[in-house]
């Protein structure tokens, strides 16, 4: 999905509403993102760039009038239902085959993670069908937390490797955000619309040693609320599919912020900033990138891997960061040190220390 051909659709969609086309074109213009992904056939568009158009025929939009539709939440679950399977076993399947020494078998533990959709028998359950898991294997599943996410499923994934040896924990977090695409005239609505995707990734966590492909010791972990933004980033469900509060102040609190929330993390293990090599920052959004980077006093182009997977793919919410890790592995050398973080309702503001094999 084009980001240029998404802006001058939306446009037209406002007809003759000069204040939000001007909104709308300074929103997808300033937003980063050059391509973004979507389950959602009605948004697949015919052509690269501006000139393309959505090819519509379905529940989400209508291409005779060029405007979009409002679909009910059911009609957007059942196909969160139907399309969100395949991305999980996808995105196992891959991490599977990148890691030398471990296979389907191996895996003791499943964790899967996803805020954008529902059913059960869920998709702990169908990865254990799919891969052929043996049906003892452990299930648990992360629902509604947010983009932060990943960081809560990988904390899990080391606790059961620290009390169990043994274990091969399989995380994969696949999210539909543009399933729950609406329009409207606020800038929360608008402002969610120009970033969020879809997108899936997985992770593999054990205490063997590695035997091969890119690895990341998992050395410690923090989590912080902000003392402000809980009114300012929220996720609930509406009738016509969840609706998400995202002020445009949540880079601002991230900036006066970030600083106290990741001192901890370092602190614990006796670190400072410049012992730090790396920096794996959730790409909400360009201001968020942007902020943070200030807010820690970062070098330029220390959040280039932040920024390449927010042009290349947009915020696909949980399973951003996991993408920002994977082009970081593949640029850090043994011993480096990463210094993750996301970020979600609540503010919550996860973090993790990480150091490449």
């Amino acid at each position: 999905m084009p980001q240029e051909g998404a802006r001058e659709v939306l446009k037209r969609h406002f007809g003759d509403d000069r204040l939000l086309q001007r909104l709308v074109h300074r929103l997808y213009s300033q937003s980063g993102i050059e391509t973004r992904y979507t389950v959602v056939p009605d948004f697949v568009f015919s052509a690269a760039g501006a000139a393309g158009e959505p090819v519509g025929g379905g529940a989400f939009y209508d291409a005779h009038s060029a405007t979009y539709k409002a679909p009910s939440t059911k009609v957007r679950n059942d196909l969160y239902t139907a399309a969100a399977r395949p991305l999980f076993k996808a995105a196992a399947e891959r991490v599977l085959e990148a890691t030398p020494g471990l296979g389907a078998r191996d895996i003791t533990h499943v964790v899967t993670v996803s805020c954008t959709g529902f059913f059960a028998p869920g998709p702990d359950y169908f990865l254990v069908k799919d891969l052929c898991l043996h049906p003892h294997v452990q299930r648990f599943h992360l629902g509604f937390m947010g983009c932060y996410a990943a960081f809560p499923a990988l904390k899990m994934a080391r606790a059961f490797c620290q009390a169990d040896p043994e274990a091969v924990v399989l995380v994969v977090c696949a999210e539909l955000c543009t399933l729950h695409m609406q329009l409207g005239s606020d800038l929360d609505r608008l402002l969610a619309g120009s970033v969020f995707a879809d997108g899936a990734a997985a992770a593999l966590v054990s205490a063997r040693a590695p035997q091969g492909g890119e690895a990341f010791e998992l050395s410690a972990f923090a989590t912080t609320l902000t003392p402000v933004g809980e009114a300012d980033m929220a996720w609930s469900v509406g009738d016509e599919g969840f609706d998400i509060v995202l002020s445009s102040y949540v880079p601002d609190i991230l900036e006066a912020n970030i600083a106290s929330a990741v001192a901890p993390l370092l602190g614990a293990m006796g670190l400072s900033q410049a012992e730090v090599q790396h920096w794996g920052v959730h790409p909400g959004g360009r201001a968020i990138l942007d902020k943070v980077e200030k807010g820690l006093a970062l070098p330029a182009g220390a959040l280039a891997p932040s920024r390449e997977v927010l042009r290349d793919y947009g915020n696909m919410s949980s399973a951003t960061v996991l993408f920002v890790l994977q082009k970081i592995a593949a640029r850090a050398e043994s011993g480096e040190r990463v210094c993750a973080m996301a970020f979600g309702p609540g503010l919550t503001v996860e973090s993790g220390l990480l150091t490449k094999a």
